[in-house]
């Protein structure tokens, strides 16, 4: 990735007051910080406004319901899948139907993976049938399966350390969960450590916060020049009673069958709608969430919620009768859950206007109850968003945390675009990530109704404001 540097001049790195545009080498904005915090002030009515229709009025509980339709008439969405391509076409229609600007489709190649039939048999030292999720891009077994003994590691230091005792075995991940940062490496390397010291196949505990016998799937990577070997996801339940068997000395056998296969790119499409601004037209404040999602539960929390309440957002504005002075732009990703593919499409489409983009944001760590608002940028930008977070008191909502990000927003935050995310409650979160859990009986479309407000008022202000975001 190129990276884009943004150099400022003065003591006050400000934006150009007349042209609403980020000001490069000498030029500085005379405005004070304190004129900009009254600016802010002065959208306490507007935002009133946003949250009364949002949480009180006409449109509340409108992100959950809209969503709701949308889950149950099409089910799970994965990438390269009919259920993905016809949720595309009934947004693009709903977009249109709810009078929003510039509805249309931008093509995007993705990948095509399904996993057909699977299941994961203990022989020893007993018979147990054991729940199991292969992860995305996996290949398959041969059609009788794999049938080996089993090797139980809690780490690559100790996968290392072993890896003698490795060569033909399956290699049974019972990782801690710490945080599902420091987790998520094992079921995106897990297979390529283990077939570098010559396992047969991986079984992944699965990444969750909590678990009732649940396995979750997601997305592993292969790496150049080293053999592919099927991988899954197990049980948290399992990884561990299997951990203890073999502290044992038990000997473990597991038969592991995987129908899965990859196909060729699929066509599918980034879905956009505006709300055209009204004095710099060409400047833009991106809202969004991921409309794909994986092959089990609903893809309700992860993410048809945040995929919502960016809808949502653009429809509270429209209502109300505001238009930003910047375009508001609402984008639905594509194939998020295998890397950001629709994102990186549109990223190399769209960075040559890289200097037009005030903000981006995306929701896609669940809407339920907001804690407040993640944020990356600089620290006269992270002041400003800090300012406009006051508008939400009424929802005592008004929280700044560091690390704003997403997959699909990184592209442009990584180029010096300011960044924000939604942030709540993560150890509900990943207790249903990626498994048959996430459907709609997850959501609460009163926390969902919050979480639009929030996603709204941040919107619209940092879109109407005179001034653009500063960078550093």
């Amino acid at each position: 990735m190129k990276f884009h540097v943004f150099v400022f001049v003065g003591v006050v790195h400000l934006l150009s007051l007349n042209s609403g545009k980020a000001v490069y080498g000498n030029g500085i904005s005379q405005r004070t910080f304190q004129e900009i915090k009254e600016e802010i002030a002065c959208y306490g009515d507007v935002a009133k406004a946003i949250i009364n229709l949002a949480v009180y009025g006409k449109a509340q509980n409108r992100s959950y319901e809209r969503l709701a339709l949308l889950v149950d008439t099409v089910g799970p969405r994965l990438s390269g899948s009919k259920s993905l391509e016809k949720a595309i076409q009934i947004m693009h229609q709903n977009l249109q139907e709810d009078g929003l600007e510039n509805v249309h489709l931008e093509p995007v190649k993705i990948p095509h993976w399904e996993r057909g039939e699977e299941s994961a048999v203990m022989l020893e030292p007993r018979i147990h049938k054991m729940a199991v999720l292969g992860l995305g891009g996996s290949i398959g077994t041969p059609p009788e399966g794999i049938t080996a003994e089993v090797l139980v590691v809690t780490s690559f230091d100790e996968l290392q350390r072993r890896a003698p005792e490795a060569r033909g075995k399956i290699v049974v991940y019972n990782q801690p969960y710490t945080s599902y940062s420091r987790a998520v490496q094992y079921r995106v390397q897990g297979a390529v450590e283990a077939a570098k010291v010559g396992a047969l196949a991986t079984l992944i505990r699965s990444v969750a916060s909590f678990s009732i016998y649940s396995p979750h799937t997601g997305i592993q990577e292969y790496q150049d020049g080293v053999p592919k070997i099927p991988t899954a996801c197990i049980t948290v339940e399992d990884a561990e009673m299997m951990s203890r068997m073999a502290s044992r000395g038990s000997r473990i056998v597991i038969q592991l069958k995987m129908g899965a296969k990859n196909y060729p790119d699929a066509d599918s499409f980034n879905t956009v709608a505006e709300i055209i601004g009204s004095k710099y037209p060409e400047q833009v404040v991106l809202v969004s969430g991921h409309l794909d999602s994986w092959d089990v539960g609903q893809g309700a929390m992860d993410d048809g919620g945040g995929a919502f309440i960016s809808w949502e957002a653009l429809s509270l504005i429209k209502d109300l009768g505001l238009r930003p002075k910047r375009t508001l732009r609402l984008v639905l990703w594509t194939a998020e859950e295998q890397g950001g593919i629709g994102a990186l499409q549109y990223y190399q489409l769209h960075k040559a206007n890289i200097s037009n983009y005030s903000l981006v944001m995306e929701s896609d760590l669940g809407t339920f109850l907001p804690s407040g608002l993640q944020f990356t940028g600089s620290d006269k930008a992270r002041a400003i968003v800090e300012e406009v977070m006051c508008l939400l008191q009424p929802i005592n909502v008004t929280q700044v945390f560091r690390a704003g990000e997403g997959t699909d927003i990184n592209f442009w935050i990584q180029a010096g675009v300011p960044g924000a995310s939604l942030l709540d409650d993560l150890y509900k979160y990943f207790s249903f990530h990626h498994s048959h859990g996430d459907t709609m009986t997850v959501m609460d479309p009163k926390q969902m109704n919050i979480a639009a407000a929030v996603w709204a008022v941040v919107s619209y202000v940092i879109a109407d404001m005179e001034e653009m975001l500063p960078r550093s």
